[in-house]
């Protein structure tokens, strides 16, 4: 089992997202056409992931909302955020599919560069089993 690890601000979660899915196995693997930026609301906090070819190269913490640019976006409140941050999630907090049609997870966007991406967008989200949630 995976060992969640609660980080003091947004800062050094974004290190720690990023550290996680750069070394991340399976991101690489899948991630060689995975570019794109997106948008992780989180309601206490919204980040913008930049992706460049598997690796995230930036994570902005709080934009403003014409900051930094991004093709879709994932909203949820903040409980359903924490409640994808556990090692062994709740049944519909386990997948962004499963939160879209029984919790409050908005998928917001261009959907088609968010399927183009879905397995490493995925993975990533998995990654918070790890990394947990700033919220």
């Amino acid at each position: 089992m995976t060992v969640t690890t609660r980080v003091s601000t947004a800062a050094d979660w974004a290190t720690s997202f990023a550290q996680a899915s750069n070394q991340d196995r399976e991101v690489q693997a899948h991630g060689k056409y995975f570019t794109c930026s997106y948008q992780l609301d989180m309601a206490e906090h919204t980040f913008v992931v930049q992706m460049s070819r598997g690796q995230v190269v930036d994570v902005a913490v709080d934009p403003g909302p014409l900051d930094v640019p991004y093709q879709f976006a994932i909203r949820a409140s903040a409980d359903t955020w924490r409640n994808f941050g556990v090692p062994v999630p709740a049944p519909m907090y386990h997948g962004i599919w499963a939160a879209s049609f029984q919790r409050d997870m908005k998928l917001e966007g261009d959907i088609l560069v968010l399927m183009q991406n879905l397995r490493c967008v995925t993975r990533q989200i998995e990654l918070l089993r790890s990394v947990g949630v700033p919220v």
